[in-house]
């Protein structure tokens, strides 16, 4: 194995996070430098940037921008006010009350937005008051927000799910939106079942029972919200449109149904556009240059090297999991998921299949891997979201996020070795 490229990968990648430089261009400035090890200026800067430019050159990548919008309307629509007034007709009589209602809406949320950032935000300013007034601890409140505002990153639709497909060679993107409905639910009714436990020890004020009139009410209203679900999973499985396709068809509903609900106007609607294509354009340098450094890394042969690596110190495909999954988990504290996926799906992806793991399997362990990693400091993106929401510190958070984060890793690890939750759904439809 050649030593050089990889050290000077991994230690210029990291001296660049370390003095702060954006993620995009430590990614890009350590490809940079690894690939003028091996030749000289000229070439390498071509290369590095024709990489950049051919990465973006994708129709899945299309439905990103379009999902990005989609989210975008979901969270100026009034979109979460209903999803919580359903979601608190249902649990709202039971311990931690407040709590499961955030648990529930996040995931309703993420799985029409399929943005944990979106969900936190919006999850984060109309229930955290709500929850101080009942008289939760914020921490609480906040820690609970950020958790499970990472589900919708697994129940679809999701873009990391499209990232991956995109980094595996062609993962089919139905087969993976089918697959991430139970660890995504998993997850989210681990969470409800800590945050409750925790709720009932510190004695929390319990909400009234709802009468099956408002439960009834209440789904009424939310369902125009989720019936895109239907219309955009059910339309992708079945066959009647690609996923892309699928996310300009969300972005039009979510239109269509912000102005019904005359939330969104043709003079707010500018700033979405705007936000949305800040967004879109973050989330893209992010592709482009990930998959300049995933091309470096190929050309280096760094992935069949570190292959090699694990499947000498072990065949048994238990121990290679644990070793992956603890690899991941440090690689979401230090680093964006998005990178991440298009980065390391090439090294650890031929691992896996070597040992019979289904590339489905393997993406969703991936996407609930790195979920985690988004609540964690020094990057974690939906945490610094939901503590700025609160306006509150990431230190005062760390205490209730603790067994938050245990019941994440606990799902994890059952999809991890059961990887019938996993693929159930999908071979039900053939996929």
């Amino acid at each position: 194995m050649e030593y050089i490229p990889v050290l000077v990968l991994v230690i210029s990648f990291i001296a660049l996070l370390a003095i702060g430089t954006p993620v995009a261009w430590s990614i890009t400035i350590s490809s940079l430098l690894t690939m003028l090890v091996s030749i000289s200026a000229l070439p390498a800067f071509t290369t590095v940037s024709q990489r950049m430019a051919t990465g973006l050159d994708s129709f899945a990548l299309l439905a990103i921008p379009f999902f990005i919008l989609s989210g975008q309307l979901m969270n100026k629509g009034g979109i979460a006010h209903r999803l919580i007034a359903f979601a608190k007709t249902l649990v709202g009589s039971l311990p931690g009350g407040l709590a499961l209602i955030n648990v529930i809406a996040a995931m309703l949320m993420g799985a029409i937005a399929g943005s944990a950032m979106a969900s936190a935000s919006a999850m984060g300013s109309i229930l955290g008051p709500e929850m101080e007034k009942e008289g939760y601890s914020k921490q609480f409140g906040v820690a609970v927000n950020i958790t499970s505002a990472t589900t919708g990153l697994v129940i679809p639709p999701s873009n990391v799910l499209i990232v991956y497909s995109l980094a595996s060679g062609g993962v089919s993107i139905a087969a993976l939106f089918l697959a991430g409905y139970i660890p995504g639910i998993l997850t989210g009714l681990f969470l409800m079942i800590v945050a409750a436990v925790w709720a009932k020890k510190k004695k929390y004020k319990v909400g009234k029972r709802s009468s099956l009139k408002e439960v009834f009410k209440t789904f009424i209203d939310a369902l125009p919200s989720l019936f895109l679900l239907v219309v955009v999973i059910g339309g992708i499985v079945i066959g009647v449109f690609t996923a892309t396709e699928a996310s300009a068809i969300a972005v039009l509903y979510t239109l269509v149904l912000g102005i019904l609900y005359k939330e969104i106007s043709f003079k707010n609607l500018p700033q979405v556009l705007l936000d949305s294509a800040a967004t879109t354009a973050i989330v893209m340098l992010l592709i482009g240059a990930s998959m300049s450094m995933s091309w470096v890394m190929s050309y280096e042969n760094i992935p069949q090297n570190i292959s090699s690596v694990l499947l000498g110190i072990s065949d048994n495909p238990i121990i290679i999991l644990l070793i992956i999954n603890l690899l991941l988990l440090f690689v979401g504290i230090f680093m964006d998921m998005t990178p991440a996926v298009l980065i390391f799906t090439p090294i650890f992806l031929p691992v896996v299949t070597k040992l019979g793991m289904d590339p489905v399997h393997f993406g969703i362990i991936m996407v609930l891997n790195l979920c985690i990693g988004l609540c964690t400091p020094p990057v974690g993106s939906v945490l610094f979201v939901g503590v700025g929401v609160a306006n509150t510190t990431i230190q005062k958070v760390v205490k209730p996020l603790i067994p938050m984060f245990l019941a994440m890793i606990f799902a994890l690890f059952l999809v991890t070795y059961f990887p019938q939750l996993t693929l159930w759904l999908p071979s039900l439809f053939d996929l």
